[in-house]
């Protein structure tokens, strides 16, 4: 596989507009888009910092992941995800090595992005996730 970049760092809040401020205002870094995604049980505000993205993260109704993040560690950095240039071959080849995936088969993400993660315990502790842009390699 082949790593492209840090595509984003997300950060869980529990008040995504009162979170923006600080790197729309403060730090005067561009908004790029807001989002919900379904499929993930998120709200996104994403913010471009032209090198990289930083994406706010709150919850999209009972049961978001985000809510199980905040109730257990409080508002902070939720995962980072890397860029690859083909999603399908990352996840073969950290099938054959046995990484642990959170989930076996990439789907649609935020930016409408391919993407899978993978669990903490293959990683040292950190939240990864995987991203394919689209147009790149058809998945």
């Amino acid at each position: 596989m082949k790593i492209l970049g840090i595509e984003h760092i997300a950060i869980a809040t529990e008040d995504l507009q009162r979170a923006a401020l600080f790197w729309r205002e403060v730090l005067g870094i561009e908004h790029r888009a807001g989002e919900e995604v379904e499929s993930e049980g998120v709200l996104t505000n994403i913010f471009d910092t032209g090198k990289g993205k930083v994406e706010l993260l709150s919850e999209l109704g009972e049961g978001s992941p985000i809510t199980k993040f905040l109730d257990k560690r409080g508002p902070g950095i939720h995962h980072i995800c890397l860029e690859v240039d083909n999603i399908k071959e990352a996840i073969c080849e950290l099938k054959n090595v046995d990484v642990e995936l959170i989930n076996d088969t990439s789907k649609i993400g935020a930016e409408g992005h391919r993407i899978v993660f993978i669990h903490p315990r293959s990683t040292g502790g950190v939240l990864v996730e995987l991203a394919e842009k689209p147009g790149s390699d058809e998945t």
